[in-house]
């Protein structure tokens, strides 16, 4: 049984109107599933504001309301709790509802524009390796020691976050990792987790329809390490101009990586090509099957953490030789006649440009480099004409197709990608708005040795437009395109 005045632990109380001693059944911030003996959180959300339905959470019996504002009109047999930050209050209070799981076993975010997915990934296997059960909350699964579960955001809310790291405890896991997105950092879903270390891969364009200014966006990944404990890490990528911003005012152990900077783990990547890369790593030559210096990148920072999570270097190093990356980044697939196809996630302006210049770094010069690549719709905007321009500009040809349009007309995204191309660009751009044909129409363009980049989805087995999420897997259509040639 859980009693409201000890879910209420640091959740920043200003005041409470009732018997604070009363049981609770749930903690619930969606009035619609409001059931008899509930608390629930009135979250003032970016789309809707939680207080317009404190009524109906009322009409549903709730015992107790957690909210900024308190109504004017009050149920005797309610208590009413204020609070300063009603989202703040909700991560704290969904801690204490789930007796505080972060603080029994060792959870480490990784947050950044780009890598997140890749690093909690390697993350999760190498300490699997090792012989550790371990959890992960990612953009792609959420898995719990060996089960996998699907999700849909980088970050899930407060509650769904302690629910499954409850659940990790519970199932015996000595680590979890987790993507943590910018939204979640503003939106306060992490408040109350207690995390052992952070991690910074680095900050580029993007989430501007979100946090309006790139200030905003570098203040939001900052609010992560700012609310560090002394006993944490904070490891951010050096390489990164803004990395040292993360650090300033953190009270965690501050620790750097980096390929072309000093830096507490360094790393110097020596060999790459489309079958592996190899590099020095901290010191020692290092083979792994994943290509590209970003990925050089990761392994140093996955190395690092491990280290730092008092890992044996000697025993950390085979394991990691033998990791991939996560599905959709930076896949290669061979067709029979040769091409080199590379699926990618690629959705901002510089992780297109990381992929477009890796392939440049490995490529003879001769090939064809064939890009295929879209913008999300309901998304910034600003980065649509940036990522054609990229296109465009580094590689023979490029296809400007649709990517998840969602409520948007794909003709004005691509309307919008277009403003990005020069008159020169032009001669060599297409523009198919069907994505299956404009993969189709790549392939076709190409001959043995050439490459095709298709971007922007990567792991995504869905193409949502109009609000329906239609099946669509880029890895798909390029692997029956290889058994109808």
């Amino acid at each position: 049984m859980k009693y409201l005045q000890d879910i209420l632990t640091g959740a920043g109380v200003e005041s409470i109107n009732g018997n604070g001693n009363i049981s609770v059944a749930n903690v619930v911030f969606d009035s619609r599933k409001v059931q008899p003996g509930d608390v629930f959180v009135a979250v003032s959300g970016t789309q809707v504001d939680g207080h317009r339905f404190i009524g109906n959470a009322v009409n549903e019996v709730a015992v107790a309301l957690v909210c900024e504002v308190l109504p004017e009109k009050r149920h005797t047999a309610v208590t009413y709790v204020k609070v300063k930050d009603s989202a703040f209050a909700l991560g704290q209070m969904a801690s204490n509802y789930y007796d505080r799981p972060s603080e029994k076993l060792k959870l480490v975010g990784v947050t950044g524009t780009n890598g997140k997915t890749t690093i909690v990934t390697l993350l999760h296997q190498l300490f699997s390796g090792l012989g550790y059960k371990v959890g992960m909350l990612s953009t792609i699964v959420n898995i719990i020691g060996r089960r996998e579960m699907k999700t849909s955001h980088t970050t899930p809310d407060a509650l769904s976050i302690n629910h499954i790291l409850s659940q990790m405890v519970k199932a015996g896991c000595a680590y979890a990792f987790m993507e943590v997105s910018s939204h979640a950092i503003m939106q306060e879903r992490i408040a109350g987790l207690q995390f052992a270390g952070a991690l910074f891969t680095n900050i580029t364009h993007d989430h501007l329809d979100y946090h309006k200014t790139f200030k905003e966006y570098i203040a939001a990944k900052k609010k992560f390490f700012d609310n560090l404990t002394k006993d944490a890490f904070a490891l951010v990528n050096s390489d990164d101009r803004n990395a040292s911003v993360m650090l300033q005012n953190t009270q965690a152990k501050s620790v750097t990586y980096g390929l072309k900077t000093m830096a507490d783990f360094r790393g110097r990547l020596v060999e790459d090509e489309f079958s592996g890369l190899q590099m020095m790593l901290d010191g020692k030559e290092f083979y792994s099957p994943m290509v590209g210096a970003f990925n050089a990148s990761n392994l140093l920072a996955v190395y690092a953490a491990a280290v730092l999570l008092k890992q044996e270097k000697e025993e950390i190093l085979p394991v990691l030789s033998g990791l991939r990356g996560a599905k959709g980044r930076f896949e290669v697939l061979r067709s029979p006649e040769g091409i080199i196809c590379i699926v990618d996630y690629a959705h901002t302006p510089d992780a297109l440009k990381n992929v477009l210049e890796t392939i440049h770094a490995i490529r003879n010069g001769e090939e064809q480099l064939i890009t295929v690549v879209g913008a999300g719709g309901d998304r910034d905007k600003t980065k649509r004409p940036e990522m054609a321009a990229i296109a465009a500009d580094l590689s023979s040809r490029a296809i400007l197709t649709s990517d998840n349009p969602r409520s948007e007309n794909p003709e004005n995204i691509l309307n919008d990608m277009k403003s990005g191309i020069d008159a020169a660009q032009k001669k060599n751009t297409l523009v198919i708005s069907d994505r299956r044909e404009a993969i189709k129409t790549a392939y076709a363009l190409a001959n043995e040795g050439d490459i095709i980049l298709v971007a922007g989805k990567g792991h995504e087995k869905y193409q949502e437009i109009n609000g329906v999420r239609h099946p669509f897997d880029d890895k798909q259509v390029l692997t029956e395109l290889f058994e109808a040639r």
